[in-house]
């Protein structure tokens, strides 16, 4: 096929990942005229997880699609709340966002996390074979193809990330029902079965715990409990709840 121009147009919310002669309105763009309308955006720099639709001269194409000669495209942020269909929403974080599966765990989210770096190719292939919603600031991971499904986390800031998973996935909130450490479920635990994991203060100063069905850690509200509420509280704002 001939080499073809189109006219590019990138949504606002998508413009950080282009360079500057394509933030603004509708640019040309030389294509090979062989290569989908997917692998263009993503030559752009923009992670096809963060795309909502592609328009083609007024019509919803395919990543599939190729561009032909003239032709005016316009690439669309997500639709929130965003849905992801064929499994329940559950999250896989990487290495570098540990504070963020924390946030998500006290408000009951189901979001797994590792703590050393198992590389991309292993994280892509757990997102797919768990079908859990790959978050990450590495856009080449969130460009591998055998990922489930993937967003890209636009902060830095653990409370901006929280508020924008929040509001892109819309996640069920169940606050103090998971373990910030594994991710497990708690249940409820009485001081005699938890003695041996707390110091003398605290078994003097609290009669209510629970403790983690899979790694059996022991909670109680401790010196950060005020803390935790306050982001607690926040989130169920955000959300309605």
């Amino acid at each position: 096929m001939k080499p073809a121009e189109i006219r590019i147009e990138v949504a606002p919310e998508l413009a950080l990942f282009v360079p500057h002669a394509h933030r603004t309105g509708a640019t040309p763009l030389a294509t090979d005229g062989v290569s989908t309308l997917g692998h263009v955006v993503e030559s752009l720099g923009v992670p096809l997880t963060e795309v909502g639709a592609l328009v083609v001269d007024g019509h919803e194409v395919r990543v599939s699609h190729v561009p032909a000669d003239g032709e005016s495209v316009a690439v669309r942020p997500v639709r929130r709340p965003q849905q992801v269909p064929g499994a329940p929403l559950r999250f896989l974080l990487d290495v570098h966002l540990g504070t963020l599966a924390r946030r998500l765990r006290l408000l009951g989210v189901d979001a797994a996390y590792e703590s050393t770096d198992l590389g991309d190719p292993a994280l892509a292939t757990l997102s797919a074979a768990e079908r859990r919603v790959m978050l990450s600031r590495d856009r080449g991971l969130l460009r591998r193809r055998e990922l489930w499904a993937g967003a890209y986390i636009y902060s830095t800031r653990p409370d901006e990330q929280l508020r924008d998973v929040l509001a892109r996935f819309a996640p069920d909130l169940h606050p103090w029902t998971r373990c910030t450490a594994c991710n497990g479920l708690l249940e409820p635990a009485t001081k005699e079965e938890v003695a041996d994991r707390l110091e003398g203060g605290t078994q003097r100063s609290y009669d209510v715990f629970a403790q983690c069905g899979s790694c059996g850690r022991a909670y109680w509200k401790g010196a950060h409990h005020e803390q935790l509420e306050a982001i607690v509280r926040e989130a169920l704002r955000t959300r309605g709840g």
